[in-house]
């Protein structure tokens, strides 16, 4: 009896291992699909959604060798704005080289149209503001109004309606746009006048 059920024995224990193979291949078939699937969900990532996903704070380093760090309060396609606790720092994308800080998450837009901000509509609003800020360039730090913003510049007044001493900065140079420390930049002195001048601007604020 033991040669008769021997065959069957020995095709059930080949099909088992056959079976068995089956199964690792599928396995591993299964690995490999999840793991194109994460490649090719991370290559549609973008740098914006990873920094609104961020868990804290964040440090962008910038061109010119410096870093911005703070909690990140909102992002658009070209712009980025920072908080420091003290001050808020607006910096273009454009100048940011490497950042440290961030979550492998990544979160879209609130709506298409914050994404779309372009960074002539954040400089417009600095300019609204009316409030004195420091732009940073790689030739180094001024500080003053936002004057005007055209399509690729901006004009910085040492004071309000001031044109003596006026820089026009390119949106290209630009590393960061942030908050005066003081929160008031003084008028430039001339004769006699300049303390009323000065009085005038603090009335205005």
């Amino acid at each position: 009896m033991a040669p008769r059920y021997g065959v069957p024995m020995r095709w059930d224990a080949l099909f088992d291992d056959l079976a068995a193979q089956l199964a690792a291949a599928e396995s591993q078939d299964r690995v490999a699909a999840v793991a194109d699937l994460t490649r090719a969900e991370h290559a549609t990532v973008l740098l914006t959604e990873r920094l609104r996903a961020a868990p804290g704070p964040v440090t962008l380093e910038l061109r010119d060798a410096s870093a911005v760090t703070g909690e990140v309060r909102e992002v658009a396609q070209e712009w980025a704005l920072v908080v420091d606790g003290r001050r808020q720092h607006l910096v273009p994308l454009d100048a940011v080289v490497a950042v440290r800080g961030l979550g492998r998450h990544a979160d879209p837009p609130r709506s298409s149209r914050s994404a779309t901000l372009g960074l002539g509509h954040a400089l417009r609003a600095l300019q609204r503001d009316r409030r004195p800020v420091q732009v940073r360039t790689a030739a180094g730090s001024c500080s003053g109004w936002v004057a005007r913003v055209g399509k690729d510049h901006l004009d910085l007044e040492p004071s309000p309606g001031s044109t003596h001493g006026a820089r026009v900065v390119p949106w290209s140079a630009l590393e960061c746009v942030s908050e005066a420390e003081t929160g008031y930049v003084p008028r430039r002195a001339r004769g006699r006048g300049s303390r009323g001048s000065r009085d005038a601007v603090a009335r205005r604020r």
